[in-house]
Formats: C-alpha cells, structure tokens, sequence
C-alpha cells in the first residue's frame, strides 16, 4: 500500500499519495458482500480497522481521498490512546516520535498563577500525554495496517449511498461508492462510520447532529522555530500580547509549536489565516515570553468554531458511528480525538462478538449506549471549559477573573479554574455489561473503570501482559483453574497471575483471592474478593448482554 516507514518526516508524510486501484469488486454481476466495512482513514477508522484485523475478521476500509490529513489538528493523544495503540502495534512508534508531557501551566495577565502535573505518581509505562501531529499518527496507523493481509484499504472510494438492508433482507448494509472508476455498490454485514465531523454517511441516512455552537472563532498557527519553551502545555488568560481573548503554547516533533488565538466571534477567518495577520500575533506573544523575538516559519493555518454536538443515537440498525461521525467538542481539552480511539475500542470487540456468534445485537446496543455516554460527558467538561475562556457576559467574566486572581495562593480556587480539562477516558459507570458488586472495595477500580496500568519487575507492565483479544482475569493469588473453568462453552478467558501486594495489588485493592475480570477492551466489568466458576460464567453472559 505504501513506502512510507516509521522514520518519514512529517514533510514527506503530508506530500505523499496513496496509490487508488480498481477493485474486481467493481465487475461482479452482484455487489460483493463483506463482513465489517469501515468508512474513513482517519486515527479512528484506522485504530478499528486494525483492531478488527488483529482479531481475525476481514474488513475492508474505504477513504474518499488518497492522502493523510494535512497541518496539526489533532496533536494531543491521552494515556489511554496510547495505551490503545500499544495494543494495535504503533504505541511505540508513537511515543518515539512524540514530544512526551505532564505538565501544565496556567498564566493571568503578566503572570503564572499556577501549574499541574497530570501524572504525579510513578509506575506508568506511558506519559499523560504526547503531541504529535495527526498526520504522523494516520501515517503509523496506515504502515501498521499495510501489514495486516485480511485488511484491505481504497483510496479515492467515497460513499454516496447507503441504506440498512440487502435485497429486501435487513441483516445487512447496501453501499454505493463512487471511484475514478466509476460507481459500483457493495454489501457488508455491518458498516462503521468513522468519516468525521462532515459525515456523508450521516446525511445519507437522514441524521443530524445536535447540541451548540459558540460564536467565538479561534486561529491555529503551526510555526517551526528553535525557542527555549519546555515540554509543556501554556495557556494564558487575557495575556498583554493579546489582550482580553486567549492563548495556548504546545511543542510538536521537529521544532513545530501549536498556537492557538482567540479571535472573537466578528473576526474574517480568510485575512486571518494570511501570514501577515499571523506574524504581528506571534511576535507580540515571543517578546512577552521570551523577551524577543524568534526567527519561525509559519507551517499551516486555520480558523476554527467551537461546537459541542452530538448525533441522538451512534447506532442505525447496521450502521454504527464512532468518532467525529458521531459527536464533537471544542479542541481545547483534547476530547476529540482520544475518545474517537475510545469508541473504536469500544465497537471492536463488540462487532467480533457478534459476527463470531458469541453474542447478539443486543450487545451493539451498549456500544451505542456506553459511547452516547462518553460523549455526554466530555461534552460536559468541554462546554464548561468554552464558558470559562470565553465568558459571553461582564458577570461571566468578574467570576472568571476573580478565580484566576485568587488561584494564585489559593489552591481552592484552582478547581475552577478551566482552561480545558484535559481528556481522561470514561468510566462506565452505568453499562448494562457490569456486574455489581457485592464485596467492599476502595479505590477507582470500579465496574466500568478502564484498567490502570503498573509495573510488574524485570521492565513489564499490566497492560501490555493484558494486550490479548479476549476476556482477563486479574487472579492475585487466586486458583486460575476455577476461573477458567466458568468461561468454558461462554468466552476466550487469560487468566493473568499476580502477587497480592506490590502495585498492581494496591492500584485495584486486591487481597490474597481477589479476582478482578477485564473486557477485551480493558474495561473493569466484575470483581470479587473470592470469586467461584459460577462467578465467573455469569460474569461474561453479562458482559455479553446474554442475559
């Protein structure tokens, strides 16, 4: 599919093509059905894909273009993203290339009214976060999916009809695509919806998304210099470069730095992505922080709008949307991408499940249900985020100031303080698919809590033992057969052997017989302080929606 390897720099990344080909399925008498069809190249049809393919089902992956995203977009990918990508075969890659992060720091006016670490303790495998550019993460995506033969991908393919059903059959989906070919129709089992905020497929089938527009636009500025800015994310409040708006600082790999400036609802986006309305910006910016000015080049620009939308349902009967397809928030708190890779995580499993006869529809129902409540949540936090910048009333803005001035000695104060609170993945506190408990146990290890990583000695950790496609059980000096005995005739079970003490015993409470079982996304969905086989079996029937 591609030449591109791991080392390519972002310059060659963005300018390279991918080659289109003519499909056979083009010359069948009858549209040629597929299992799995995934719509949209980007981080989150790419992580399905290849998630699916790991597991054993043939997918195939249809993009309207022939080339990777071009400028920053999405840069700033969570913990738990990468996590997610160790799994897929590209966390490495990733995190090699990816300027590594914990640290935030907030300014008010002329000053630093405080900073955070995101990952204060030790014992994690992977940083908070890293930025990296998404043209670099598609690119390690589509390398990774190259090497997968029961995965295919079609450039230049779009989709321009799409309807549940096959020959009057409602088991299925029936796609028309259009190629420089021509058009030709396909049918598939199930369609997965990743072809972003823009979605055809959504038009197609008559949706819409719902929820707010901020009248406020914002300027990105991708610029390459050498400054002496550390590793660290910078926001500032109504700063004397650019008073009364906003401003946020990210390093990026090859001495390219995000910025992002508040421009205000009545600013033109077209002369404010002109380089002579930028430069005045970024001078004013590198002389209030540095004291002078940098010799940069401006990279890529563009203006954009916070919304907070999201679709009423990611599921119509056998389509199934994920990503921006299905919900959007405003970029700062970086809530776009990373809870994308999430509902990829998600779907996987759950269409594997289904299309293995392992379980039913009903289980693509939580998929919808689960990640509908994901979305609420970061649209949540990103609504009140776009509220604290962008204070739309003189009251709105006294209170914001007011808690920015006293967030300098006062450590209360910093709870409200919101410059984007920044991604964590959601906690599923009430997905159908938990079981609840019935022991006391302390700690953030709850039913429907993603797994925490730790160290387990000799330089492994938790998550990477864990990185198989089915069920785990957590056995911390529990008797391993009795587990897997409960899964017989029901699921793959890996029973992973752990000491009661030490850091993955103290991450999830454990005690000697303690057993803790993980969905194949790494989801917590039972826990027992002594767990039977019959435990166990009702455990996954649950966790099946087999009930």
């Amino acid at each position: 599919m591609s030449t591109l390897g791991y080392d390519s720099d972002g310059a060659t990344i963005q300018q390279h093509e991918y080659a289109y080909a003519r499909s056979p399925d083009q010359d069948a008498a009858t549209p040629v059905r597929h299992p799995i069809v995934v719509v949209g190249a980007g981080p989150v049809g790419l992580s399905l894909a290849i998630d699916l393919a790991q597991r054993g089902q043939r997918v195939l992956l249809l993009d309207n273009d022939n080339r990777l995203s071009t400028g920053s977009r999405a840069i700033c990918f969570a913990k738990r993203t990468l996590e997610i990508w160790d799994r897929l075969g590209v966390g490495d890659a990733m995190c090699a290339r990816g300027v590594k992060w914990n640290v935030g720091r907030v300014f008010f006016q002329e000053r630093e009214v405080y900073k955070f670490d995101l990952l204060p303790e030790a014992g994690h495998e992977r940083p908070a976060f890293i930025n990296l550019q998404q043209y670099y993460a598609e690119a390690y995506l589509a390398v990774r999916a190259a090497e997968l033969p029961n995965l295919e991908i079609r450039w230049k393919t779009s989709v321009v009809g799409c309807r549940n059903g096959i020959d009057g059959s409602a088991d299925g989906v029936t796609l028309e695509v259009d190629t420089p070919d021509g058009r030709y129709r396909l049918a598939a089992d199930y369609v997965a919806a990743c072809d972003g905020s823009r979605s055809g497929l959504r038009a197609l089938l008559g949706h819409e998304s719902q929820g707010r527009v901020f009248r406020d636009r914002f300027l990105i500025a991708d610029v390459r210099m050498k400054a002496d800015f550390p590793a660290e994310r910078w926001f500032w409040f109504d700063p004397p470069f650019h008073r009364n708006q906003s401003v946020l600082l990210h390093m990026q790999p090859d001495g390219v730095w995000r910025i992002d400036f508040q421009l205000g609802w009545d600013a033109n986006p077209d002369e404010e992505k002109k380089p002579e309305a930028i430069k005045p910006r970024v001078d004013a910016m590198m002389r209030a922080a540095l004291g002078r000015e940098v010799p940069y080049e401006l990279e890529w620009a563009s203006v954009y709008t916070f919304a907070c939308l999201r679709m009423p349902s990611f599921r119509d009967g056998r389509v199934l949307f994920a990503g921006d397809s299905a919900h959007g928030v405003s970029p700062f708190g970086a809530r776009g991408a990373n809870s994308g890779v999430q509902d990829a995580e998600n779907l996987a499993w759950k269409l594997d499940a289904v299309l293995r006869g392992r379980a039913g529809e009903a289980l693509l129902d939580t998929y919808a249900s689960e990640r509908e409540d994901a979305a609420d949540e970061n649209i949540l936090n990103s609504t009140r985020a776009t509220d604290f910048i962008t204070p739309k009333s003189a009251v709105s803005r006294l209170f914001r100031d007011a808690a920015l001035d006293l967030s300098r000695e006062h450590a209360f104060a910093r709870q409200v303080v919101n410059s984007g609170r920044l991604s964590v993945p959601a906690t599923l506190h009430a997905s159908p698919l938990n079981t609840p408990d019935r022991d006391t146990f302390a700690g953030a290890m709850v039913p429907g809590a993603p797994a925490v990583d730790a160290p387990l000695g000799d330089g492994r950790w938790l998550l990477r033992r864990i990185a198989g496609n089915g069920f785990t059980a957590l056995a911390f000096d529990a008797p391993a057969s009795i587990l897997r005995a409960g899964a017989e005739g029901l699921a793959a079970l890996d029973v992973v052997e752990l000491p009661a003490n030490g850091h993955a015993a103290e991450r999830y409470d454990a005690r000697p017989g303690t057993v803790v079982l993980l969905r194949p996304d790494q989801h917590v969905c039972a826990r027992w302080r002594a767990a039977t086989s019959a435990d166990i079996a009702e455990a996954l029937r649950r966790a099946l929606a087999l009930h």
